[in-house]
């Protein structure tokens, strides 16, 4: 069957199957209009697709890397010669994202399959300086088997192929749970797999308890989850009680600092950006601002200023700023942006619904001022378009408060001092850290949380280790009879001083 958003269908490469289970409809977020249908797999679909995938990936593994390579460089050129018009309308209208991130989202994957093809032929092992003369000492690197990954809403095409890629490229099949509110957007994108072998990719879509058969089926060998720090949790235990790896990027609450070295102008305009980036809907959006007390009014009023410039609306028009996800997104935001009012807060911008927009779930960017560390919207991820400020006294103080949080994905600074930049690089507990630009990420180079924000790391080579295991390999070309071999020879004994029984 051909993709169609009015008919429910999931996907084992490389066709669209039609679904058994109940349809339910798709509500724009900005519109509140149905845009589409979708259902759950049942358990006789979720077989079906355990059951390609793993007879594709014993073919797959068994293939050289420079063949593997070339399917992946395939899967790349399938993006870059791909129309994704309609995938990034069904994208906007499924969760709101405004139409130039969506479409730049999901045309700009392929450089990460490049990334991995060419990664997975260079790195395949590790020869060892031998331990015993006449032996060859190496570790190969092996794919797990089958790999699950359940995908987030906010970038459902970009963080999937994050770790499909990496997952490909160590030789493992791949069956993908996209979340709920972006499924329609992440099928249509699933015909860029169709060069790959029979089975070897599946999306699957469901809810939680779809996500959990995946994850707790004996049939799957590695799990990738972003997500909630909550369902991050379960997904880790369940693994664990399988001894099953897993990389779990699990979200945060980002610290931005603003030092008294801040370059202000770049600072309120940087700080536009990782506050309100997608309506704030980022993991590593900057929700903490620690701000030194010299430069806190300035760079108050000029952080204001750009923020009202900003455009709320349809994300199908000239805007940068969409709905939230859903009603419930959005009582959590107001619930905490209340909070902090209540308890002494003061919203210099923002702090409502937008009056022209009383249809979607619509915010207005927010930024709060008089915030203090105690407050629920600094200890919990806000997740929505809302700017905590606190004031500090100086650089000590911003980077102790940014460091006292449960989480620690990411953290930003803004500082022309190099000392400062070279001392929040090293104190700031948070698994990235950003100076004078935040949310840049690089396919080379680690992507991960610590602490509540998750475990392991996607991208670089920590990101491919992700889905392969090592085997240690010992060779003896010429095999001889070792001296420390049972039995131990008489002398032995009498040089350590003991006797041999008889």
């Amino acid at each position: 069957m051909q993709f169609s958003p009015d008919s429910p269908c999931f996907f084992i490469n490389p066709v669209y199957r039609p679904m058994s289970g109940q349809p339910r409809p798709v509500i724009d977020p900005a519109t509140l209009e149905v845009a589409g249908a979708i259902a759950a797999v049942t358990e006789a679909e979720i077989d079906t697709a355990l059951t390609a995938a793993a007879k594709a990936q014993k073919l797959w593994k068994a293939l050289d890397a420079k063949t593997r390579a070339k399917h992946l460089h395939g899967v790349a050129n399938a993006i870059e010669a791909a129309d994704f018009t309609r995938c990034a309308e069904l994208m906007v209208r499924e969760m709101g994202k405004p139409y130039p991130e969506a479409i730049g989202e999901i045309a700009n994957c392929s450089a990460v399959f490049r990334y991995y093809a060419e990664m997975a032929r260079d790195e395949a092992g590790k020869i060892a300086g031998t331990t015993q003369t006449g032996s060859f000492q190496y570790a190969r690197y092996e794919p797990h088997g089958l790999s699950v990954h359940i995908m987030p809403y906010n970038f459902p095409v970009l963080l999937m192929c994050w770790t499909v890629a990496a997952s490909l490229a160590a030789g493992n099949a791949c069956i993908i749970k996209p979340a709920e509110a972006t499924t329609l957007s992440t099928l249509d994108y699933m015909a860029v797999f169709r060069s790959l072998p029979e089975g070897l990719v599946s999306c699957l879509p469901g809810g939680a308890e779809t996500g959990k058969t995946l994850v707790e089926s004996d049939r799957t060998h590695a799990v990738a989850f972003t997500g909630s720090v909550a369902a991050g949790r379960r997904v880790a235990v369940a693994c664990a009680e399988r001894m099953k790896p897993c990389v779990i990027e699990a979200g945060g609450s980002d610290p931005l600092v603003v030092s008294a070295h801040a370059p202000l102008e770049v600072a309120a305009a940087g700080s536009v950006t990782a506050a309100f980036h997608l309506s704030g809907q980022v993991c590593t959006s900057a929700e903490r601002f620690f701000v030194v007390d010299s430069v806190h009014d300035r760079f108050v009023e000029l952080f204001a200023e750009k923020t009202r410039a900003l455009r709320i609306g349809n994300g199908m028009d000239e805007t940068e700023i969409g709905p939230l996800v859903s009603e419930a997104a959005r009582a959590k935001v107001m619930r905490l942006v209340d909070d902090a009012v209540a308890h002494g807060a003061k919203a210099v911008t923002g702090g409502r619904i937008p009056p022209q927009h009383n249809v979607g779930w619509f915010y207005e960017p927010t930024i709060l001022t008089g915030v203090t560390p105690g407050m629920a919207i600094c200890r919990e991820e806000c997740f929505g378009p809302v700017a905590a400020v606190c004031r500090v006294s100086d650089f000590d103080e911003a980077i102790r408060l940014a460091n006292d949080s449960p989480f620690g994905l990411g953290a930003s600074i803004f500082t022309t001092d190099l000392a400062e930049a070279m001392e929040a690089s090293e104190r700031l507990e948070a698994g990235m850290v950003w100076v004078n630009n935040p949310l840049i990420d690089n396919d080379a180079l680690p992507f991960g949380g610590w602490k509540a924000s998750g475990i392991g790391r996607e991208l670089g080579r920590q990101g491919l280790d992700a889905f392969r295991r090592t085997k240690m390999v010992i060779i003896d070309h010429k095999p001889v009879v070792q001296d420390w071999w049972y039995p131990y020879p008489d002398e032995w004994f009498r040089k350590t001083g003991g006797r041999k029984h008889v």
